[in-house]
């Protein structure tokens, strides 16, 4: 596989290569909103579909979908992060997703679960007179807006999760109350200190009670402490100046204490950010502890490019899917562009017959797609089969007229 290294400046070329463009404009998404009975109120989202969900010949295909609160903040990352572990360069971190940001109109109103006039110290305040409307705001994710959402684009029936700060506090009561709604969190420096810590004492009894099997869980803590702190101080701390971030290391220890439940619990401590930095960082690690199981195990991945080994690569793709598809809870299919990608590479390095054999897995998979006869085509190139290859650019060029499959096919027709 070809690596890249440059994290961010690749996450930009990435979100740019994988949206329409529109004139001058790199579109990431766009814009849907749903008249909310329970909320009373209309509701805009915005929406990242797969560049792949475009293609009329992948109407079969369905992707799993991330809920992302505060979307208007954290939307743009998401989108970018899980184009480009999905597929760009030909990774295989996770799958590609459908990216819901939920936008807010009272965002203390929707993300706490009570209503409380307490801050992060425990002092009172004036700032939250509109809290508490969690229940109703969860009610219309569950019942408005995850059908929605099902009903018109191509969902898959896997769900994540994310929350930050008072998303976070969102995320961990839904978890808590209405396990089952998602399949996967990713909460971020949450703040539990809400209601004096009223959550992370529910936490306390429900997860040590209830079942959280095949649930997955990821935790982001960033460094809110004072500078002259470390996390074992705050953790034994009792003043007010640690009150969220210590409220968020005992939500770990309720965690971790309780590993009989089911739940798959991951959390990493960001010593170098803050609060409000902490979120893109945390959303990168997320994705690829809450998906482990997606990429393919090293030694499978080396195995892959050895010229030396016997393996029969199209079965070993086809069984490491069917064991993806046992962890996602639906069958999920190697998308076209990996199997295109690595076709090539194997091209290039002269393993003819193993970039025959994810070719023809992907005619199986994606008959009606142009792009897969190409890839048949430029193997029958590499051959010299001229008329095997002008038949499979023929073939591709029925379904789709394009410039490069038309100077391919005119150049083998010019050297015969």
């Amino acid at each position: 596989m070809k690596r890249f290294f440059l994290f961010l400046f690749c996450l930009i070329n990435s979100v740019a290569n994988a949206q329409d463009i529109t004139g001058n404009a790199i579109v990431l998404g766009h814009t849907d909103s749903i008249q909310s009975k329970i909320l009373n109120e209309k509701r805009t989202i915005w929406v990242h579909l797969p560049a792949g969900a475009n293609n009329p010949n992948n109407a079969g295909l369905r992707y799993p979908v991330v809920y992302v609160l505060d979307g208007s903040e954290h939307f743009a990352s998401v989108s970018g992060i899980i184009q480009y572990l999905s597929e760009a360069n030909g990774n295989m971190i996770c799958p590609d997703m459908i990216v819901v940001g939920i936008n807010n109109t009272d965002r203390t109103h929707d993300l706490t679960p009570t209503n409380s006039h307490l801050d992060y110290e425990n002092k009172p305040t004036n700032s939250f007179k509109t809290s508490g409307g969690g229940q109703k705001f969860t009610a219309f994710i569950e019942r408005e807006l995850v059908p929605y959402i099902e009903s018109k684009y191509p969902a898959a029936p896997f769900r994540m999760l994310i929350g930050h700060s008072f998303g976070g506090l969102t995320a961990v009561n839904i978890l808590i109350n209405h396990t089952n709604l998602f399949n996967a969190y990713t909460i971020i420096d949450p703040s539990m200190w809400w209601d004096n810590n009223k959550l992370l004492k529910q936490a306390h009894d429900v997860l040590s009670q209830k079942s959280f099997a095949g649930k997955y869980v990821f935790m982001g803590i960033a460094n809110t402490m004072p500078a002259s702190e470390d996390t074992a101080h705050a953790h034994r701390d009792t003043s007010a100046k640690t009150n969220h971030i210590r409220s968020i290391l005992n939500l770990a220890d309720e965690f971790k204490h309780n590993p009989n439940n089911g739940l798959t619990f991951s959390y990493k401590y960001y010593n170098d950010d803050n609060h409000n930095s902490s979120p893109l960082i945390a959303e990168y690690d997320a994705f690829r502890f809450l998906f482990s199981y997606y990429k393919l195990p090293k030694e499978t991945d080396a195995a892959l490019y050895d010229a030396s080994a016997k393996l029969d690569v199209a079965a070993v793709i086809e069984v490491h899917y069917a064991d993806v598809s046992k962890h996602m809870g639906y069958k999920l299919l190697p998308p076209e562009t990996i199997l295109d990608a690595m076709g090539h590479d194997y091209l290039e390095v002269n393993l003819n017959d193993r970039a025959l054999a994810l070719f023809t897995l992907n005619t199986k998979y994606y008959p009606g797609n142009a792009g897969v006869y190409v890839a048949m085509g430029d193997y029958y190139t590499v051959k010299k089969d001229k008329e095997k290859a002008v038949e499979l650019y023929n073939k591709a060029l029925k379904l789709k007229d394009d410039p490069k499959t038309r100077e391919k096919l005119s150049k083998i027709l010019a050297s015969k």
